[in-house]
């Protein structure tokens, strides 16, 4: 029997935060995919499969906030975990309220993370 590991995508122009976030996902249980910008998330084979999202607020070509709405535009209903480095105290409440589960600011710690995907997975 295969075991079938939920998969999160990431979505992030940062190089060094595309290769470390999937191996922390792994070690918490999940399957990770990492994507350099929205536009190549959109255009992958894994749009149809991602049960979350991590995203950068901040990227070059679409914004993390902008590809969230072209997902809420085509239907899509993946929950949403926002990264950022550059954030300001509205940041946080701004994602929250447009339908984000959390956003994180950059450098964040793995119990926080953690916290983030088990809400977007329901798990108390």
């Amino acid at each position: 029997m295969m075991i079938v590991h939920p998969l999160v995508s990431v979505v992030d122009d940062d190089e060094s935060v595309r290769e470390s976030l999937p191996d922390l996902l792994r070690e918490f249980g999940y399957s990770a995919q990492v994507f350099s910008s929205a536009e190549e998330f959109l255009s992958s084979e894994y749009l149809d499969r991602t049960s979350c999202l991590i995203l950068d607020v901040a990227m070059p070509g679409m914004t993390g906030p902008e590809l969230q709405e072209e997902l809420t535009r085509r239907s899509y209903r993946i929950p949403v975990v926002f990264i950022t480095a550059q954030g300001t105290e509205s940041t946080r409440p701004n994602m929250l309220a447009h339908g984000a589960v959390e956003c994180l600011s950059k450098p964040f710690s793995d119990v926080a993370l953690l916290g983030a995907l088990n809400l977007a997975f329901g798990v108390s």
